[in-house]
């Protein structure tokens, strides 16, 4: 991503408040694994498939593993929670050099076409991206997916026509890390564009289901939604100061609008 310099920025807020709805002809920015996308299935069986990978290799070593493979609202309850792959691993009953060989078959996997099926439409997404067209509002989303794979998801729903941009990632494996500076860098860059395009974006929100989406919309000053439908609770999530925290994209933009 390109490196472009706006203007300075406020450090991260915690007292943003509301001040009024979402205006028409405005532009929203939002994340799209969590708000649109869910992964959680996704992301489970990649855990399984490895899990299952890595006890298979060192047993044709000659080495039982003491496999224990988590539930899916076990290893989900984790994952909203943040805790580390490492950790998840290591619960899981690997070890060691054990666990470097999981973790590296995670990243291989995860994102690839074989598995991106698995995700599915959030529920009210489909409602609230319809709702925003509506009320001529311009929806612009910055995700660490490639842009490629969100225009397939897109496509696939029939919801390609409601999105004005995509800004995503290069690398296919930039996604799963969620690392906080590549989507500071991704908002920073579609601000830019957006408003060397003409478009305001001063009444603008930044809406997601991680703490890199909640920073990235703080560092650009932005009152921010926080959704807890995605891979992220609201326990975890209250402790970055969004502006707001909903449940899913159509309640947040229900609030938006009636704010």
């Amino acid at each position: 991503m390109r490196d472009v310099v706006l203007q300075s920025w406020p450090h991260a807020r915690q007292d943003l408040v509301v001040s009024q709805a979402l205006p028409s002809g405005s532009t929203l920015f939002c994340d799209f694994d969590g708000p649109i996308a869910n992964v959680s299935d996704r992301y489970y069986s990649t855990y399984t498939l490895t899990l299952s990978a890595t006890q298979q290799a060192y047993a044709e070593q000659g080495k039982l593993l003491p496999i224990r493979r988590l539930t899916k609202s076990q290893f989900w309850s984790m994952k909203q929670n943040c805790v580390p792959d490492r950790l998840i691993a290591d619960w899981s009953g690997l070890s060691g050099d054990e666990i470097d060989e999981f973790l590296e078959r995670v990243s291989q996997l995860v994102n690839q076409p074989t598995l991106l099926y698995q995700d599915q439409l959030q529920p009210g997404a489909r409602s609230a991206l319809a709702a925003l067209q509506e009320r001529d509002v311009r929806i612009v989303l910055v995700t660490l997916r490639q842009a490629s794979q969100v225009l397939d998801f897109l496509y696939e729903h029939d919801l390609a026509t409601v999105i004005s941009q995509i800004y995503g990632a290069y690398d296919v494996a930039t996604a799963y890390p969620n690392r906080t500076e590549h989507k500071i860098d991704q908002l920073r860059e579609a601000i830019s564009d957006q408003n060397r395009l003409g478009f305001s974006t001063h009444q603008s929100w930044m809406i997601g289901d991680t703490e890199a989406d909640i920073c990235a919309g703080q560092a650009a000053g932005m009152s921010t939604i926080a959704l807890t439908c995605g891979i992220r609770s609201s326990t975890y999530l209250k402790g970055y100061g969004p502006t707001l925290i909903k449940g899913n994209l159509y309640a947040a933009v229900e609030s938006l609008m009636n704010s």
